[in-house]
């Protein structure tokens, strides 16, 4: 039985933290909330200092995606890589940064396959620049420790698969 630790932990809601198990998992919710908001406005304010105002955070998360290794990507693939289940917002997403010029489509078959265009690969790039000028430099500068970024990082990961079975399971209550 986990005991729960002497500090009292900071927890998204005290309702769901009651009694000696579970909280630890509503200390993490808490967590990934803030760090989720927190990302969120980071990639906003990112893209406005690349010159791009108009973009919601799963719009940039799309660009990125679109973006990686160079390969073409379809909906599906896209939507999968960022585990999300509603295309229709992607598809949105999509749509916003084509009329931007940042990504183009072209159909094969009955698919669309979507990849950057050079505005958008420079776009891509000038994000990288002040993500290592505002966020790596600083995180540099503060030892932070990689390895244990990367391990958070793995847990991280293997929560989204007990809240994706979580989900599934609620869904057919």
């Amino acid at each position: 039985m986990s005991k729960q630790p002497q500090a009292t932990p900071i927890v998204s809601s005290a309702h769901l933290a009651d009694g000696d198990s579970g909280w630890q998992l509503s200390e993490l919710e808490y967590a990934m909330t803030m760090t989720y908001n927190a990302f969120s406005r980071w990639m906003m304010h990112c893209m406005k200092a690349v010159g791009h105002n108009d973009f919601n955070p799963l719009d940039v998360l799309v660009l990125h995606n679109v973006n990686h290794r160079g390969k073409e990507k379809r909906l599906a693939d896209i939507a999968f890589m960022l585990n999300i289940e509603d295309t229709h917002t992607v598809n949105y997403a999509l749509k916003k940064l084509i009329k931007a010029g940042l990504i183009d489509g072209r159909k094969l078959g009955k698919e669309m396959f979507y990849s950057t265009t050079p505005q958008g690969q420079e776009v891509c790039q000038a994000y990288r620049d002040v993500r290592r000028s505002c966020l790596l430099d600083t995180a540099g500068a503060s030892e932070r420790d990689y390895d244990e970024i990367s391990q958070v990082a793995r847990v991280l990961r293997r929560m989204s698969g007990l809240y994706d079975q979580a989900s599934r399971s609620a869904a057919s209550l």
